[in-house]
């Protein structure tokens, strides 16, 4: 602190020495002198009873756990007792900030690079088997290598019988070190067959882009579901691949795409933006939390009209790229607002190999906006508080245009997707036997059809759905519908304050009206759920990739997004005057192609 008390002397000899040392200025400069003198004083003694608080704090801990040591009835497991504190510590500050003990280390890099050590399967549990099974192998991986089908049960891993285990544990089981062998027993049920495969544990790299393609005549379509180490380089291919190929819009997918490197979208969004624009600064309590991020290079192509599709589950990285493009007048957001993550992680490493992945600072995106959503500050006890509307500051893009902080990214057009019946969510939902009848019709579908078409064009027809019909309705398959929930609690307040006697009848009827009907509800809900059963299918012929293709057909928000790109006016108009200029050109080099 010795720079502010130095401050005192130096400020006084400049009031003298310039022959303005009156008694009032005297009396004004004596009172900053001494403000300046106490509020030094104030910060180092903030600095000491801070300390001591925390000194004292880790005494009082050390001080409990070595008496549970030492007296407690029981053994204490130490891992487990100090790292229940531990957790509970962090929760009290912010759901990212995470401690990793040894044992978890592994998970944490898999998340920041998206590779692991494993087959390559998505896997489920089956309630009706009690047995873990595959979901969907991954392509170019051991697990598509070695002949593994949807639907395929896992009985053992080695010497491991998976009966009643759960996801976790057989998936831990799965993976391990690269290079490492191990028996797989499965049972087909399309066979009946009980086989073995010898199976060897490789490096998995999850692809950051499963799906990339041309879309409705000349817009490209770009899935990006993470920012994992290297995805600017494959976004930077399917670019290039499909302006090649003729496009003359761009449709970014960032729907569901948690987010990631921090790195990666910076230079995503410096594909699409000149060199040496600022695009994220980060500010946090050290100094070398504050950086500048700016783009580097020349980019590829700074005209094409993009949109950039998102929703509630966008978070981070792609709140970043999203954010960025919009705040730059570079691309037309749209979809439902995003996720609203506007805090910065940093992995930091602890003694024994341990890590924690602590939060550092917040970021800020051209416009000067941070989109956090959620002020964490009150979450002792659990509570936290999202910024409401009205709280929020305005900002602006650089052509003008009005954009605000917190709440996450707000879409430049909000278009809501088709919203999942309650019967969907339960027939693709795990956990009961009477769930499985969809899986179990999907795995006979594909048992009976050794080919489909291809991912685009595959559909189920309605005689096929008359038979998943047949099967539910057969199987006992039943839900809990929330208007019947709703009822239930509005008949239980009514005859608590004495009203119910009184509209009895009516709760009868409304109560006939509302009877579960099982068939209605199928019928009613129809192109939803073959839409969900078309992309369970595909995927196990064409994998991921298949899936996605063959979902955009069905898709709103796409199809919105696709005939906004073919509006030009429209387009024009979101973007304003800079966005204009942008857009115009590379429509009309588009329509000269």
């Amino acid at each position: 602190m010795w720079h502010v008390f130095t401050l005192v002397p130096r400020t006084l000899y400049y009031y003298m020495k310039m022959n303005i040392y009156r008694p009032l200025r005297c009396l004004r400069v004596t009172a900053f002198a001494l403000s300046l003198l106490l509020s030094a004083a104030g910060m180092a003694q903030e600095g000491k009873d801070h300390n001591f608080q925390v000194a004292k704090n880790i005494d009082i801990f050390n001080a409990i756990y070595r008496n549970l040591d030492m007296m407690y009835v029981d053994s204490l497991n130490a891992d487990e007792v100090i790292g229940t504190g531990v957790n509970a510590m962090l929760r009290s500050l912010d759901p990212y900030t995470v401690y990793y003990p040894a044992s978890e280390v592994k998970d944490l890099k898999m998340m920041i690079t998206g590779k692991y050590a494993g087959i390559g399967a998505l896997v489920r549990y089956n309630a009706r088997l009690k047995r873990v099974v595959i979901d969907e192998p991954y392509a170019n991986t051991p697990a598509a290598e070695a002949g593994l089908k949807k639907g395929d049960v896992i009985l053992s891993i080695d010497d491991s019988v998976t009966t009643n285990k759960d996801v976790a544990y057989v998936s831990s089981h799965l993976r391990g070190d690269p290079g490492t062998t191990f028996a797989l027993k499965i049972l087909r049920p399309s066979s009946g067959k009980t086989l073995t495969k010898k199976m060897t544990r490789r490096p998995i790299q999850m692809p950051a882009i499963p799906y990339y393609g041309i879309v409705e005549g000349n817009t490209g379509y770009i899935n990006l579901n993470s920012f994992t180490e290297g995805c600017s380089k494959e976004m930077r291919r399917a670019f290039v691949d499909l302006r090649e190929r003729g496009i003359g819009s761009l449709l970014i997918d960032l729907r569901g795409n948690g987010g990631g490197s921090l790195d990666e979208a910076v230079k995503i969004v410096n594909m699409f933006v000149p060199k040496n624009i600022m695009l994220v600064t980060t500010k946090g309590k050290l100094t070398r939390a504050n950086r500048e991020y700016r783009t580097t290079t020349e980019p590829i192509d700074t005209d094409i009209p993009i949109v950039v599709l998102v929703n509630g589950e966008t978070a981070s990285a792609s709140e970043i790229t999203a954010g960025s493009l919009q705040d730059l007048d570079r691309a037309v957001v749209l979809g439902t607002r995003t996720y609203g993550k506007g805090l910065v992680q940093t992995p930091l490493e602890l003694p024994y190999n341990a890590n924690l992945k602590i939060t550092t600072g917040k970021y800020f995106i051209p416009s000067g906006r941070c989109i956090q959503a959620i002020n964490y500050k009150h979450s002792r006890g659990g509570y936290t508080e999202h910024i409401a509307d009205s709280l929020t500051k305005v900002f602006h893009t650089s052509g003008g245009r009005e954009v605000r902080d917190g709440g996450g990214i707000k879409p430049d057009v909000e278009v809501l997707p088709d919203s999942l019946p309650n019967i969907a969510f339960y027939l693709g939902a795990t956990g009961r036997d009477t769930t499985e009848v969809m899986f179990d019709y999907e795995l006979d579908y594909i048992a009976a059809h050794p080919t489909i078409a291809p991912a685009r064009e595959f559909d189920l027809s309605d005689d096929d759905y008359e038979e998943f019909k047949r099967r539910v309705i057969a199987s006992g398959f039943s839900y809990d519908p929330e208007t019947g929930k709703v009822l239930k609690s509005l008949k239980k307040l009514a005859q608590f304050e004495g009203y119910y006697n009184g509209a009895k009848a009516e709760f009868e009827a409304l109560e006939a009206k509302l009877k579960h009907d099982i068939g209605h509800d199928l019928d009613r809900n129809k192109e939803v759920l073959k839409s969900m059963m078309r992309a369970d299918i595909v995927a196990a012929y064409y994998f991921q990739s298949g899936a996605i293709e063959n979902s955009i057909g069905s898709d709103k928000q796409i199809k919105e997004a696709v005939a906004l790109l073919r509006d030009a006016e429209r387009y024009d108009k979101i973007l304003g005057k800079r966005g204009k200029q942008t857009a115009q050109a590379a429509f009309t080099a588009t329509n000269q192609r």
